[in-house]
């Protein structure tokens, strides 16, 4: 695990805190499973190729380089 610091509105973290409290969850525990919750409706191609790629010069030739397009119309351009 990493340790990070978050900033949050006095009233979000209020509410979260007591919310926690009742569930017996640690407000950590909350943050996390709402960014993994966050995390898997907002990956898409561009980012699941981003996580995916492990050298970071080509990666970013990549992004910079690349044009990407939904998967249903690359299948239909390759005939697939």
């Amino acid at each position: 695990m990493k340790r990070v610091n978050v900033i949050l509105e006095t009233e979000l973290y209020d509410k979260a805190r007591i919310i926690g409290f009742i569930r017996k969850k640690s407000l950590s525990e909350i943050v996390r499973n709402a960014l993994r919750d966050w995390l898997e409706t907002n990956i898409d191609e561009k980012a699941e190729l981003a996580l995916s790629e492990k050298e970071e010069h080509e990666l970013l030739r990549l992004l910079a380089e690349d044009e990407f397009v939904p998967l249903e119309q690359a299948k239909k351009e390759l005939g697939l």
